[in-house]
């Protein structure tokens, strides 16, 4: 993990808990066990809507983000780091 930034890590595991959050509701199994008894039609669809825009956020950033991670945008962040135009 040493070779990716911090940046990169943090956008990548959040990614993936949107990604496993969203694939556990599609079947199902939402992460709070509450049953629908427990909840009001309301609330249930604001849980699932925030759900889903949760997932579509974390995946925009993730898709637009710069995360130089390929041999080309390793050698992108090394040109920049020589030149100081990143942190």
């Amino acid at each position: 993990m040493k070779t990716f930034d911090k940046g990169t890590v943090i956008r990548t595991v959040l990614l993936f808990m949107a990604l496993i959050n969203q694939a556990l509701i599609l079947f199902g199994k939402p992460i709070l066990p509450i049953s629908e008894d427990q909840v009001t039609s309301l609330a249930e669809t604001l849980y699932l809507a925030s759900s889903m825009i949760f997932t579509i956020a974390t995946t925009l950033v993730a898709w637009f983000k710069n995360n130089y991670v390929t041999s080309r945008g390793k050698a992108q962040k090394e040109a920049l780091q020589q030149k100081g135009l990143t942190k």
